[in-house]
């Protein structure tokens, strides 16, 4: 059984965290985030602590939910997060142009996706991609919806894919 709700979080020296009912407010020096618990879920600012209770074990789920979302907004507001993407064809490429990102892709016509706000992009090289924020959340799914436009195939591992990420390669068809 996780009792990861149980744990106590510590609160950095440049961060405030603040609790009015149930939103939950961390300020740091990247930024401002703020989310919204479960009522039945109460969070307590002691000092530079923080618990995470719950009124009953009915509400298990929603207590480690809430602790690990205060975890990642006080990381995100002094670290930040970054996922890595890599494109692997011939002519597929990554480019950004203002608000927009250009994604080619290997279909007729390039993809543009729109940069939502509290998101930057990185492109070390037109075939790499670092997506960086605040919000894990955010961060995650646009690197995701990025992935989404073409998926590596396990046949030549041709796609978007992330940096680290592993495919699992298909053997083709044999010749008799």
């Amino acid at each position: 059984m996780s009792r990861i709700g149980n744990r106590i979080l510590e609160i950095p020296e440049n961060v405030t965290v603040t609790t009015s009912g149930n939103v939950v407010t961390v300020k740091g020096p990247k930024g401002e985030l703020s989310t919204e618990v479960n009522k039945n879920i109460t969070v307590k600012v002691e000092g530079n602590e923080i618990k995470v209770e719950r009124k009953s074990d009915e509400y298990k789920n929603f207590h480690g939910t809430a602790n690990a979302n205060i975890a990642n907004m006080i990381t995100g507001v002094t670290k930040g997060f970054e996922k890595a993407l890599e494109t692997v064809g011939v002519g597929y490429r990554f480019n950004v142009k203002g608000k927009e990102l250009v994604v080619t892709a290997g279909y007729s016509h390039p993809i543009n996706v729109e940069i939502p706000e509290g998101i930057t992009l990185e492109c070390p090289s037109n075939t790499e991609l670092v997506v960086k924020g605040i919000d894990k959340r955010l961060v995650g799914e646009f690197a995701a919806n990025v992935r989404k436009i073409r998926k590596p195939e396990p046949y030549k591992g041709k796609g978007i894919r992330y940096k680290d990420e592993q495919i699992i390669r298909k053997v083709g068809k044999k010749a008799a």
